[in-house]
């Protein structure tokens, strides 16, 4: 006997607590009926699920999720938030830019300019939520693999995505930038997409947080010398750092 939608809506929520995440293509069969019955569902409840890059996860309200985690705690919240004030500056309306994942480009999704259209290029949920939120921008999300811990997506599928489009304007953070050592991140999974990003762009940008400086994480993306600034909460610096 067919599920109703509120059974079906239902069992998705049940799966999703303990999984964290679910394809549009295993909700379907888990659910026994068309990928296009989970969609019309989903469309439904948005205040219970988002539908992400072909993915099906539970929604982050203000209250709770992965996000409030990473916020909550965050010592350097205020001067994430300075820097990338200073880096919105930088946008154009019209631009095509691509904002990295982490928990200081959330900041910048507040400040883009609201004057014109743009189009932003992004692979993470946090950053997806914020853009959602502004009527003037066009949001190009990255699909793939999800990677709850730090909310993004991975795989070939982005990095096709990547080679199809022109991108004006990459604004990427970081885990750690040393004179030496170069910029680095935490996670290996992010990196095949942020080179690929900085390798289509016609600027590039570094913002980060300065307790960031002189820092080395494990995974290496790119030297100083390829962005065209460092945006730190105090200054705008074209010189490695």
């Amino acid at each position: 006997m067919a599920l109703k939608k509120s059974e079906r809506l239902a069992k998705l929520d049940e799966r999703l607590k303990s999984e964290g995440v679910l394809h549009l293509k295993q909700a379907a069969g888990l659910l026994g009926v068309s990928e296009m019955t989970i969609r019309r569902d989903l469309a439904s409840a948005p205040e219970t699920f988002h539908y992400l890059g072909g993915y099906i996860l539970p929604a982050q309200g203000e209250r709770g999720g992965l996000y409030r985690l990473d916020a909550e705690n965050d010592e350097h919240a205020d001067a994430k938030d300075a820097a990338c004030r200073r880096a919105a500056a930088l946008v154009r309306p019209g631009d095509t830019i691509f904002l990295d994942c982490g928990t200081t480009t959330p900041h910048l999704a507040a400040y883009l300019p609201g004057d014109g259209p743009l189009t932003v290029v992004c692979y993470a949920l946090n950053i997806a939520n914020r853009l959602a939120l502004r009527p003037n921008i066009r949001m190009i999300v990255l699909g793939g693999l999800f990677h709850p811990s730090a909310q993004t997506f991975s795989g070939d599928e982005a990095i096709r995505t990547i080679e199809h489009l022109r991108i004006n304007h990459a604004i990427l953070s970081a885990g750690g930038v040393h004179a030496t050592h170069g910029v680095t991140c935490s996670n290996f999974n992010e990196v095949p997409i942020k080179q690929a990003a900085m390798k289509r762009a016609l600027r590039r940008t570094l913002v980060v947080d300065e307790s960031k400086l002189g820092c080395v994480r494990p995974a290496f993306f790119a030297a100083v010398d390829q962005f065209d600034e460092i945006v730190t909460e105090t200054s705008v610096t074209l010189a490695p750092v």
